[in-house]
């Protein structure tokens, strides 16, 4: 069983007056990969910030290893830092710059040129002591950021979006490398993105944040597959949502037609969201489907098509590998286990409500 390495406890903090997080609770296991997801403003930055000691929250614990940490500086925490920003020392070479802290911390030299071969095999730049930063790419820049912080031995690595500012070609490359290592070390690492395929592609477990609140933590696949709430189903990947009547246990009625569920215990004849996910929409000959509409938009995406159906008034986004052209005749089918099933918010605010972690 993994142990537990950091708590945040009812953390909140308001900035000139502004909450910007309120009462939060969260708990990060050793050796996790751990990402806060969610659009600018959410939270997810502070929350990084705060677990660093660069913000100091306004209520609230920080646990680190047992240990309050909430009042101790950066420095003195075993957490090390990649900002987006890489902030390389342009006047020293990389060598000089991956040894900085430890060159503060009076390591012997010996020590420290193993430590820089290691950091650099780690990071694939094996060879590129003697460089200067400014003869890197973006990509090779942002690993010596991480070599940097990787030579100081940190329990946990904290990554605020640095991946932003690389190509996608760059920024996938990347991602694999971030995995590969987080393995090879056996340290917590602890992201930040908006970016939900990063996620997806990245995370043991995600923290899916909007206003201030966490509104998902699960897995990759839970947080795709089983999204709490209509945001999480919204922000992570595409999604039909609609309003809908849970007729009752096992049966919904989704824009006038009634469809197989596999959800139970939201009562009967009660409004409720679905969500839909576009490959789980299956198109068929109109009259084997359970509503009938017209292919209105079509895009070739490589790996699928994605089309859009006008049906019952809604306009259903699908992807499928079956080309149906623009002005075909089709019908809707639906797979029950497909149907994810969410209570509908009462109102705006419950909308961005914390959950019950």
């Amino acid at each position: 069983m993994q142990k537990e390495l950091i708590k945040l406890e009812h953390i909140s903090k308001s900035f000139d007056g502004e909450m910007v997080l309120d009462d939060l609770n969260l708990n990060i296991q050793e050796n996790e990969f751990v990402t806060l997801l969610g659009p600018s403003g959410c939270g997810k930055t502070t929350t990084l910030r705060i677990l660093g000691g660069f913000v100091n929250p306004d209520t609230g614990r920080v646990i680190f290893d047992d240990k309050d940490i909430t009042k101790i500086p950066p420095n003195k925490r075993q957490l090390n830092t990649v900002f987006q920003k890489y902030a390389l020392f342009t006047h020293m070479t990389i060598a000089d710059n991956i040894a900085f802290g430890l060159k503060i911390k009076n390591k012997p030299k010996s020590y420290i040129d193993d430590k820089i071969k290691y950091a650099l095999k780690l990071v694939n730049l094996e060879g590129y002591e003697k460089r200067m930063p400014d003869s890197l790419s973006g990509g090779q820049q942002q690993r010596i950021a991480i070599a940097r912080a990787i030579v100081n031995e940190p329990k946990v690595l904290l990554l605020d979006e640095p991946l932003g500012a690389l190509d996608l070609k760059l920024r996938q490359e990347m991602q694999y490398e971030l995995i590969r290592m987080k393995n090879e070390l056996g340290i917590t690492f602890i992201y930040v993105t908006h970016d939900q395929e990063e996620a997806l592609t990245m995370s043991d477990k995600i923290v899916v944040m909007n206003q201030g609140y966490i509104q998902q933590i699960g897995s990759p696949e839970a947080i795709y597959n089983e999204p709490e709430n209509a945001f999480v189903a919204d922000f992570i990947g595409d999604s039909n949502i609609i309003g809908a009547t849970m007729v009752q246990d096992k049966l919904v009625e989704i824009l006038g037609a009634k469809f197989a569920c596999v959800d139970t215990g939201f009562g009967t004849n009660k409004p409720v969201d679905v969500v839909i996910r576009p490959e789980d929409v299956e198109l068929v000959e109109p009259e084997n489907g359970i509503i009938q509409g017209v292919v209105t938009h079509l895009i070739f995406k490589g790996v699928h098509y994605e089309m859009e159906v006008m049906a019952n008034g809604y306009e259903w986004l699908v992807h499928s590998t079956t080309l149906f052209p623009v002005g075909k005749e089709v019908g809707i089918k639906v797979d029950p286990f497909n149907i994810q099933i969410m209570n509908k918010p009462e109102s705006e605010d419950e909308e961005a409500v914390a959950i019950d972690i």
